[in-house]
């Protein structure tokens, strides 16, 4: 007997099953135009297999992403243009406006909202700030911008995460840009922590290892 077959037999829960979030379908009405777009971008092409029956699937990853898309034809019935507010999530907003600029792509300007859920109203909305938000809060700062269809992305600007959302054993970082920009935002707390103790740290590599891991597990920063 198989020691789940015992587990379910005694009254005890199975293991929780890993269920990881991989592909997203969006909706395309002409697929060579998309995969131009996507590959534009410089997202990472894993796939495009086409089928006698006329099926066909393309496969697009952001940088740094462990989710992907999906899209082709016969793989869905919505309507082109209808997926909307697509997160991509970003260490530095005006960074990744930037390259996307430098890849031709229509990108919003950055923008902070006045309101819960202005980020997800229209562009153009009232209710949308100008400029990144104050001390570039986290989750607050947003860019917009389209791919051919009108599927709509948005870029959000994610540095400390709220707590319970990454475990501090597992602290990585997706990209050299994006251990980068770590390194300089604990570089920059480290000079605060110098001037409150009025003198130089000799310690300072632990103490920008820990900042960097609570940081990015959404816990107490060190002072």
């Amino acid at each position: 007997m198989t020691q789940l077959a015992v587990g379910r037999l005694n009254g005890s829960k199975a293991a929780t099953i890993d269920m990881k979030l991989e592909v997203v379908v969006i909706p395309v009405s002409d697929v060579d135009r998309a995969k131009e777009f996507y590959a534009r971008l410089g997202w990472r092409l894993d796939a495009d297999f086409g089928f006698d029956n006329g099926f066909r699937v393309v496969q697009f990853t952001p940088p740094g992403s462990g989710s992907s898309i999906q899209f082709g034809t016969m793989v869905t019935s919505a309507a082109p243009g209808s997926a909307q507010n697509l997160y991509l999530v970003v260490s530095d907003i005006e960074a990744a406006r930037e390259q996307l600029l430098a890849h031709g792509v229509n990108v919003s300007e950055v923008f902070h909202p006045a309101a819960p859920g202005a980020h997800l109203q229209p562009d153009g909305s009232s209710t949308r700030l100008s400029g990144p938000a104050p001390d570039h809060t986290s989750y607050r700062s947003y860019a917009t911008f389209k791919d051919p269809d009108d599927n709509g992305w948005l870029l959000q600007e994610v540095t400390t995460r709220l707590p319970g959302r990454v475990e501090s054993a597992g602290t990585v970082f997706a990209s050299v840009n994006d251990l980068a920009s770590a390194l300089r935002r604990a570089a920059a707390a480290h000079g605060e922590h110098e001037k409150r103790i009025g003198q130089h740290d000799a310690n300072w590599p632990d103490w920008y290892a820990a900042y960097m891991v609570a940081e990015q597990a959404g816990q107490t920063l060190p002072q």
